[in-house]
This record gives structure tokens, C-alpha cells and sequence, in this order.
């Protein structure tokens, strides 16, 4: 033990002299979602004078970044975001950010097989725990692709963190001392998620339609969104029984369904009594659950989120939401028009992984309209996508899609049958111009309806 503290304190920096590592050019990575490093941001963002043309990866900023404040015109740095979150959105907006477009499932093999140099990290800093007594370092509320990103990382920086949760494996949810560079010992407040907002109308009633399609025995997926959230309140309080979990991102919805005893994860294939996932957004109650608790284990985002191994559990039903879809039964879940606003994330991993368990359920819902910047009630599924919308699931992918108007499963419809059945779902103050669009884009039978 003493030589490993030995070779601790040998590593242990300040943020100012970990920041002063980065280089003019430099490709700099955060990590992902709610734990970025925060000593080292700032120290970083203070050395604005000094640099220009860095590049700094993230997914999902959950705080305005400091090297953004300092340099207000973005003169020196640059953002890419693999998962855009309302700030991202915001900075996307005025040209400070980029998006980059994956599958979530692929990451961890594009970082390690891939190699590509545009994507090498020059320099990687991450929020860890503290050191453990065998000299591990634990990635706590994000594995994703983590492991694979240090593995080429030319410096790799760890900022501890005594508020982070220790998640257990799992697999390469750690990174051992002696991989690790240099050391920031941090005691900054952790990311927490607000209170959920009280579901609304339309998403009591989407849960709902979809409740009947969950089975005891299930495996369940919640995506981010008021609909997962409001389906696991309503799992909490059924008689359903003996759930599992094989998630990308664990929410204190799960947190809430083994409050209620619902999780027991006896049927799963893989990991046998332990729910799965990859990273968490949770509130302090969901974090404390998760810390040292060998019924979850962090997994990179391969396994948890490669439709090969997702469909080797029976009764799968994935849950996510989704921003709009057309007549032809296209959906877009992360971008309006060419404005890109969230990612493409798990969301077809799942869908596909999802059709191809025994039993199992793609499931894509979303409230049928929305108001305007005026006030104005519009249409959520449109004659066509909006035009530069990305096609998140294609229509030949799409399982079930629920609004609060119902539930259809489009797979084996017609074209004319799946231009019904999605005019079907939309709201009846749009379904009289849906159908005359449809007709005027031939995907109406002339004479008559058809049942498929």
C-alpha cells in the first residue's frame, strides 16, 4: 500500500498545472454527460490568452462550460457534443457548438478498433472517484465509452471526487493508477437532476396505452423524457412483477421501481438479479441508491446498447421518446429542421435491439402536437418530416408508435395502411388536412380504407 501511495502522491497536480499540459491545437475530452472535471475546466478557460484553435469534446453539458465564458466570441475553442442538451442546443444556435453523429452502441468499438487520428485525444481529463485500495479509479455515474477513449489518449487526467458515487462493474468501469498520468483531487458539488415536472395530460395518457404491452417478466429500457418517467410512476403502483433492467441511462424512475419492489431481475438472460446501464441522470436519493450496490452494474455502451446483445433477453420493451413523424411512418427523435437538439443517443440501438427479443417491444412515443413561440397548436406529425429533419428510426425499423390519441404496431403495414394509422394518431384538429396531404402524395387508397 505504500508504494502505491507512493506512486499516488507521485501524480497528484494542481488543475492550473494540469491545464497548462493542453497545447495550442490540442483535442481536449471532458468524458460524458452530468460529470464533467470542474478544477480543470476553469483552470483551463483561464488560459485563454495563451491558446487558440482547441477543440474540447463533450455529450450533454450540464453547466456552462468556463472556456466558453472566457472566450465569449469563440476565438480560441471549439465544442463538439455527441449528445446535444438544451445548452448545447443554445450554443449550437450561435455557432459554438457541433454535433457528432452515432449510433451510441458504436463509440466503444470506433475507440478502440477505429483508431481514426481526427479523434484521438491529445489530452483527456475525467471526474473519478478517489482512488481505491487497489489503486482503481471508478467512473461512477458514466461508463459509455469511457475506457476506450483513455486507451489512446496521448495524457490522461483523473479528477477525484469524493461526491461521486462508486458504481460497480460490470466491466471497464475503472481505470487503474497505473494508466492514469496525473491527479486533481477535487470536492466540487456533483450534477444532480431537478424534480420531475408532474406529467401532463397527454403523457398519463400515452403511458397508458402503452402499460397493457408490459408483461411480468419484462426487461425494461426508459428513454430520457416526461413518457418513461410517467410509465415507471405507473409500473410503481401496478401489480406488475419481476422486472428487469438492461437500460443506457439509469433514471430515479428505476430508483422508484425497486422502492416498490417491482425489480427483482431474476428473468434476465444476462446479469441475473443486477440491472444494467451505462451512464445516470438521477437526483442525491438515485445517487446514493447506486453507490456500492451489487444489484447495478456499469457496463461500457457495447454492451448495454448493441441490439445483438439487447435481444438476447426475452420481453424487452424500450420506451423512448421522439420529436416527430410523417405519413410515411419516418420518425425524428433528435433534431428540428437542421437544428440539431438532442442525438440520435440509444434510441434506434434499442428499437431494433428491442423487435428482435423474443417478445419484445419498440416503442416510440410522443405528445401528437405543440405550441408554437405564438401560442399556436401545431402538428407533431407532419405530411413529411421537416425539411433537413434527421430519420432517427426509418420507417421500415419502426415497431410501435404511441401518441395519447393510441398505440400501433406499423410493422407489415402498407404504405396506405401507415398513412391511416399515423393520421389516426394525430390530433383530430389536424387528421382532415393529413388526409387530404396524403391523398395529394398518393398514400390513400382511392376507394377505400384498408385495414393494413
Amino acid at each position: 500500500m505504500s508504494n502505491l501511495m507512493n506512486e499516488f502522491n507521485s501524480k497528484v497536480i494542481s488543475a492550473e498545472k494540469a491545464a497548462g499540459l493542453v497545447k495550442s491545437g490540442d483535442l481536449v475530452a471532458y468524458g460524458y454527460f452530468g460529470i464533467p472535471p470542474h478544477d480543470f475546466d476553469i483552470a483551463l478557460g483561464n488560459r485563454v490568452d495563451e491558446l487558440k484553435d482547441v477543440t474540447v469534446h463533450v455529450a450533454g453539458s450540464v453547466r456552462m462550460w468556463q472556456f466558453l465564458k472566457t472566450d465569449p466570441e469563440g476565438k480560441v475553442f471549439t465544442l463538439i457534443s455527441d449528445h446535444f442538451s438544451a445548452l448545447d442546443r443554445m450554443l449550437g444556435d450561435k455557432g459554438r457548438a457541433v454535433y457528432g453523429p452515432v449510433q451510441y452502441h458504436e463509440f466503444h468499438r470506433m475507440r478502440l478498433e477505429l483508431q481514426q487520428p481526427f479523434i484521438q485525444r491529445d489530452v483527456i481529463c475525467l471526474t473519478t472517484t478517489p482512488m481505491d485500495s487497489h489503486g482503481n479509479f471508478n467512473f461512477g455515474l458514466c461508463n459509455s465509452d469511457t475506457y476506450a477513449e483513455l486507451a489512446h489518449a496521448k495524457i490522461v487526467i483523473v479528477e477525484t471526487n469524493p461526491n461521486l458515487p462508486y458504481c460497480l462493474g460490470g466491466e471497464m468501469e475503472c481505470i487503474n493508477l497505473k494508466d492514469v498520468d496525473y491527479i486533481i483531487e477535487s470536492n466540487a458539488p456533483v450534477f444532480t437532476m431537478p424534480p420531475a415536472a408532474p406529467p401532463t395530460e397527454a403523457e398519463i395518457k400515452i403511458a397508458e396505452h402503452i402499460m397493457p404491452l408490459i408483461p411480468n417478466g419484462a426487461c425494461l429500457q426508459l428513454g430520457i423524457g416526461g413518457v418513461p418517467n410517467t410509465i415507471g410512476s405507473l409500473i410503481a403502483q401496478s401489480d406488475l412483477k419481476d422486472l428487469g433492467v438492461n437500460t443506457e441511462m439509469y433514471c430515479d424512475a428505476i430508483t422508484e421501481l425497486y422502492e416498490a419492489g417491482k425489480i427483482t431481475n431474476k428473468r434476465k438472460t444476462r446479469d441475473v438479479g443486477r440491472s444494467t446501464f451505462t451512464f445516470c441522470f438521477g437526483n442525491k436519493k438515485t445517487h446514493e441508491f447506486l453507490h456500492n450496490n451489487p444489484q447495478i452494474a456499469s457496463y461500457n455502451c457495447d454492451y448495454t446498447n448493441n441490439p445483438k446483445y439487447i435481444q438476447l433477453e426475452d420481453n424487452v420493451i424500450s420506451i423512448n421518446n421522439c420529436v416527430e413523424a410523417d405519413l410515411l411512418s419516418q420518425v425524428c427523435s433528435e433534431s428540428s429542421g437542421l437544428r440539431q437538439i438532442s442525438g440520435t443517443g440509444g434510441s434506434l440501438d434499442f428499437h431494433m435491439g428491442a423487435f428482435e427479443s423474443k417478445g419484445g417491444k419498440g416503442i416510440l412515443a410522443f405528445e401528437a402536437t405543440y405550441k408554437d413561440k405564438n401560442g399556436n397548436l401545431q402538428s407533431r406529425i407532419k405530411p413529411m418530416l421537416t425539411p433537413g429533419a434527421v430519420v432517427t428510426v426509418p420507417r421500415v425499423m419502426v415497431h410501435y408508435i404511441a401518441t395519447e390519441w393510441g398505440i400501433v404496431n406499423m410493422k407489415m403495414r402498407s404504405v396506405w395502411g401507415r398513412a391511416e394509422q399515423m393520421i389516426n394518431l394525430a390530433h383530430p384538429e389536424f387528421r382532415d388536412d393529413l388526409l387530404k396531404n396524403a391523398r395529394e402524395m398518393g398514400l390513400w387508397s382511392r376507394t377505400n380504407r384498408i385495414p393494413f
